[in-house]
């Protein structure tokens, strides 16, 4: 017995292949987490640039032409945007409306020269060269046959 209790092998660890496995996980978490961060940063950028596709100033716009389907807004950085609803559907227009934090309320009328889509915008209240603050209530008017 005293013969089989002295000869047991020395277990042997193969610390550098233990290193590299660990290293192989951490490169793989962390280049999981940097490729999730990117597509939530692509994702929310279409977002808003499909949602807003507006043109942002870092100095006050220049008063718009008589067209009753433009805005202005100041967003919260202090810049004007500026952004045309003409012919949108009315839940674009909402969409949009909702992203530079304005309160849409929509009323219908019925035209016979009605743009394509139905119930698409034909003027907002207030319109361009008033520019607009976060928070201010804009009057959409949509049109139907």
């Amino acid at each position: 017995m005293n013969d089989f209790a002295h000869t047991t092998a020395t277990p042997d660890f193969d610390t550098a292949a233990i290193a590299r496995g660990a290293r192989r996980k951490r490169a793989t978490a962390i280049a999981g987490i940097a490729t999730a961060l990117v597509v939530a940063g692509a994702g929310t950028a279409l977002a808003v640039g499909g949602v807003a596709g507006s043109s942002h100033t870092s100095k006050p716009a220049a008063p718009a032409a008589a067209d009753n389907t433009t805005f202005l807004v100041r967003t919260s950085d202090g810049t004007i945007a500026k952004e045309s609803l003409g012919g949108a559907p009315s839940t674009r227009a909402r969409m949009i409306l909702v992203h530079f934090r304005l309160t849409p309320n929509f009323t219908r009328v019925e035209k016979a020269d009605c743009p394509q889509p139905q119930d698409a915008v034909v003027s907002l209240s207030p319109h361009a060269p008033t520019v607009l603050n976060e928070g201010d209530t804009v009057l959409v008017t949509t049109c139907y046959r």
